[in-house]
């Protein structure tokens, strides 16, 4: 039994714990933020969402601001006409898996198959290639550095929890505040119907982010998607 135990863990570690320490704490191979002159990039996980991500592009259209969405296949497909407004309003279309699975818990065949399917379906609806990619929770497995010669793998240099509806928008916003910075690539999350999330959390979220975009704007911060960023 512990001798079997040990095997699990050091395959666990070979096959996604080190490989997701190399990218989360050192970057290797992948982008999550830029200098410190550069301007801000705001991405979106687990779109799009029938209720939540129309309020999303109104908030960015208002203020005239471009982001990146990492959308899941499944729904893309299931809400073709919110990845072409994303498109048409000058926004960055990524992928994030066809569903939201970890890469730790799938073989290297089965990632691919995520990926290469929700690039397919991007293409499908916009017509154009999905070449930015975020795996889940920012957990990869060892083959995923394979995947680097085909796609840029984005993750984030802020996170500020914004999946739960504990602490509303004020927390959120204090959190997003506090770590404002040149070059900073934020993560937020436009659905709340993913593991682990409350279904109304991106409510608090776009409370949060009109304000947080309203002071930024005023301290002279400014925006861009992360594909007009150039890695620090």
């Amino acid at each position: 039994m512990k001798q079997t135990f040990i095997i699990l863990i050091s395959a666990l570690l070979v096959y996604t714990i080190i490989p997701t320490l190399i990218i989360r704490l050192f970057g290797i191979g992948v982008y999550k933020r830029g200098t410190g002159e550069q301007p801000i990039a705001l991405t979106f996980d687990d779109g799009p969402d029938a209720e939540f991500t129309p309020l999303l592009l109104d908030l960015l259209k208002k203020y005239n601001i471009k982001g990146t969405f990492f959308v899941l296949g499944r729904k893309a497909e299931k809400y073709p006409d919110l990845i072409q407004r994303m498109h048409n309003e000058g926004h960055l279309v990524g992928i994030h898996n066809y569903v939201h699975w970890s890469n730790a818990l799938m073989s290297p065949k089965r990632v691919r198959e995520q990926v290469n399917k929700t690039a397919n379906v991007i293409n499908r609806i916009i017509g154009e290639k999905a070449f930015y990619y975020r795996p889940p929770w920012g957990v990869i497995n060892l083959f995923d550095f394979f995947l680097m010669k085909q796609f840029r793998m984005i993750l984030w240099s802020v996170i500020v929890g914004d999946w739960k509806s504990s602490g509303g928008k004020q927390k959120i916003k204090q959190r997003l505040l506090s770590k404002l910075r040149g070059g900073a690539v934020i993560v937020l999350h436009d659905s709340g119907q993913t593991f682990g999330a409350d279904r109304d959390a991106p409510a608090y979220m776009l409370e949060a982010l009109n304000e947080f975009i309203i002071e930024a704007l005023y301290t002279g911060y400014c925006f861009q998607r992360v594909d007009e960023k150039r890695a620090a």
